[in-house]
């Protein structure tokens, strides 16, 4: 008898994130024996996920679960699960929207959609947050196109240009754009302080705090949690705090590792990223530094910042206070993150009754397939009350 089962994958690169790509129709219906499937791939637990195809970083350890739709508005079904390094948990909270910039190439390449040239437009039904993102995947031959002159930070050279449209994607989790019906909400931290928020509910729910409220510049990196391990601890805080006001979770111990997201902002400033790359305060409207689990993200999350870029056109939140003038004209907002700048395209409007609400949300990025083939998961994963040999 056989030791392995092979399941067909392909590790893609959608924005500054990595993934595996898993075909729905590879996995068995049984929630839990997906997972542990799942975990068997990225080798987890283990800090080194040595023993899979995880990289030991949240960036890099993500599953994209990929199936054909049933719905007409869409032709691809798509769940993204944040596979956890040392823990045994695969988290479907939230979306991912670099991975979604693998989604709409990898469909064009199984042949799960029509194809045309030169751009296809790929329908996405996102399960994580019930919401549709439309793809535009430039195609030459039948397939998607990989190389080009389009570059992001973060990510090493150049290639084809995806845009991404995140249609309808306010109150992604909560229903609400601002699920407190609040510009500004006040936050007590475990040590007295009392803290001015501002919750936001677009593509992901998220929670904002001034960086100079809490200490901190707006400038920091990742290396300096090293040093000062406290920025996370407060950040998680807030993140935890934050997502019981939201009513994402009954109780802190049942919010989920990666919803809602956390971010601390401030005003444009002068900075380096974690290459040294100096960023001139004129290249950004604002800073913004956020989590990526238990670490801080070497970049910035697509759907946090779609989230952050939303807050920024909102007025009396934290973010728009800390938002230079151009991004409110232009609508188009940058933001200054660890590894450079990212640009998304935003419109905010009020209704009549006052609610403010999200009209426009798209960001352009690239991704390339890296591999693909079988990965091999032990037959004790699928039957662990059978014996192998």
């Amino acid at each position: 008898m056989r030791e392995h089962e092979r399941i067909r994958a392909a590790i893609i690169r959608g924005g500054t994130s990595k993934g595996v790509f898993l075909l729905a129709s590879e996995l068995p219906e049984d929630p839990d024996l997906r997972d542990r499937i799942i975990l068997s791939i990225f080798g987890s637990p283990d800090p080194r996920q040595i023993n899979g195809l995880g990289g030991a970083d949240p960036l890099t350890s993500k599953v994209a679960i990929i199936a054909p739709s049933r719905r007409e508005d869409a032709d691809i079904d798509y769940t993204v699960g944040y596979v956890g390094i040392d823990q045994a948990v695969v988290d479907y909270e939230g979306n991912c929207g670099n991975i979604s910039q693998g989604v709409g190439p990898f469909a064009v390449d199984e042949g799960l959609v029509p194809v045309t040239e030169p751009v296809t437009r790929v329908r996405i039904f996102n399960t994580n947050t019930q919401r549709i993102i439309e793809a535009d995947v430039p195609v030459k031959d039948g397939k998607a196109v990989t190389e080009g002159d389009f570059a992001i930070h973060g990510v090493p050279g150049t290639g084809a240009k995806i845009v991404l449209n995140f249609v309808n994607s306010g109150g992604s989790k909560t229903g609400k754009l601002l699920p407190t019906g609040n510009v500004v909400d006040t936050l007590r931290l475990n040590d007295g302080r009392i803290l001015t928020v501002s919750l936001v509910d677009a593509a992901n729910p998220a929670v904002f705090v001034r960086a100079v409220d809490i200490g901190l510049t707006g400038r920091e990196l990742p290396k300096d949690t090293i040093t000062n391990p406290q920025i996370l601890a407060v950040m998680e805080e807030i993140r935890v705090k934050a997502a019981v006001m939201m009513n994402l979770a009954p109780a802190p111990e049942r919010v989920s590792p990666a919803v809602p997201k956390v971010a601390f902002v401030a005003s444009p400033q002068d900075y380096e990223t974690i290459t040294g790359e100096r960023i001139a305060a004129a290249q950004c409207d604002l800073l913004a530094r956020t989590k990526a689990l238990a670490v801080m993200h070497k970049a910035y999350a697509v759907t946090g910042g779609i989230c952050v870029s939303a807050a920024a056109l909102i007025p009396g939140t934290v973010v728009h206070a800390v938002t230079g003038p151009r991004a409110k004209v232009a609508g188009v907002v940058r933001v200054g993150h660890p590894s450079g700048v990212w640009e998304f395209i935003v419109a905010v409007s009020r209704k009549p009754s006052g609610e403010f609400e999200l009209t426009r949300s798209a960001i352009a990025g690239t991704a390339r397939r890296i591999m693909d083939g079988y990965v091999y998961v032990p037959r004790k994963i699928f039957f662990p009350d059978r014996r192998t040999g």
